[in-house]
């Protein structure tokens, strides 16, 4: 079965060693911290950046999760991680309590490595799934390095906003499968005034450039399930078709035809939306369904 033979290219780094080096490099970010665009250059074993995380990971909670995508989720679920705090501060959060106030248990690498390995062994899930994963990138590495000598044989997806940095990027080559980011905004003020980030396009697009050089469009295996590729997604905000459609040109344009494209519509307004009149209120059916026709007739693949 073609299933059983996939095997993730981790497991080769671990072979030849090339996967203890990217161990020790991701590393130095404890103690001086560049792992995103933020760029705060803190000793995390003193004191948290932007993203308010030490050197510990916060795990809010972990298990099979069937509200992913379809080729995520198969017949058994979608591994996920959900990891405490968040490079971002998205006005609208839908888990705000975890992203915003690190809801959730710190664990040391070991048990981090044993949360990968009961998703595998005891959840029977089809992969891991690393929810908001960038700021603790040298937690998740050296955990893989201890599960897959322990028997760790699923594929990797790193699930993430979409403001990231392509060196670190770079670090997690041959260690994720599956690119999962989010693709927010064109517009760079709309990332500054709702998620209070600089320069969100640009980090975005040149984010998602690598990831596609890294692993290209999204395969399936023979039950449907995905195994390696890029996967994105954008959420529609209200009053947000020109923004969207400016994302799904980009995706058209820059990147591999076969990536998936998840475009969403389940925005409510949420946390702290209400103060911002324009975005206190669901999105409208017909500015969805205008998106999502744009989307077909650039003749993406559609999640």
């Amino acid at each position: 079965m073609m299933h059983m033979a996939i095997l993730p290219s981790y497991i080769k780094m671990y072979e030849n060693g090339e996967l203890k080096k990217r161990v020790e490099e991701a590393k130095k970010h404890y103690t001086d911290c560049h792992l995103c665009p933020h760029e705060c250059g803190v000793d995390r074993t003193k004191q948290g950046g932007f993203c308010r995380a030490r050197h510990e990971a916060i795990v809010s909670s972990y298990g099979p999760h069937l509200g992913e995508e379809e080729v995520l989720v198969g017949a058994r679920g979608s591994g996920t991680v959900f990891f405490g705090y968040c490079n971002m501060r998205c006005v609208y959060c839908q888990n705000y309590e975890i992203s915003d106030y690190g809801y959730g248990r710190a664990v040391s690498n070991e048990e981090l490595a044993d949360i990968m390995l009961t998703v595998q062994n005891v959840y029977r899930c089809h992969n891991i799934n690393l929810v908001t994963p960038t700021h603790f990138v040298p937690n998740i590495v050296e955990a893989v390095y201890i599960a897959v000598q322990k028997g760790l044989r699923l594929p990797i997806v790193y699930n993430c906003g979409g403001y990231e940095k392509v060196e670190t990027l770079k670090l997690l080559e041959g260690i994720v499968d599956i690119y999962m980011p989010d693709f927010k905004y064109f517009d760079p003020e709309r990332g500054r005034k709702y998620s209070k980030v600089r320069n969100y396009p640009e980090m975005a697009m040149a984010a998602l450039k690598e990831m596609d050089r890294q692993v290209g469009g999204l395969k399936t295996d023979d039950r449907g399930v995905a195994y390696r590729g890029l996967l994105i997604r954008h959420l529609m905000l209200p009053g947000g078709l020109e923004d969207a459609k400016k994302v799904l040109d980009f995706i058209k344009q820059e990147l591999s035809p076969d990536c998936l494209v998840n475009l969403m519509d389940q925005y409510y307004p949420t946390h702290k939306a209400q103060k911002y009149e324009e975005i206190n209120r669901r999105l409208r059916i017909p500015e969805f369904r205008r998106a999502w026709v744009y989307a077909q007739e650039l003749g993406l693949r559609l999640a």
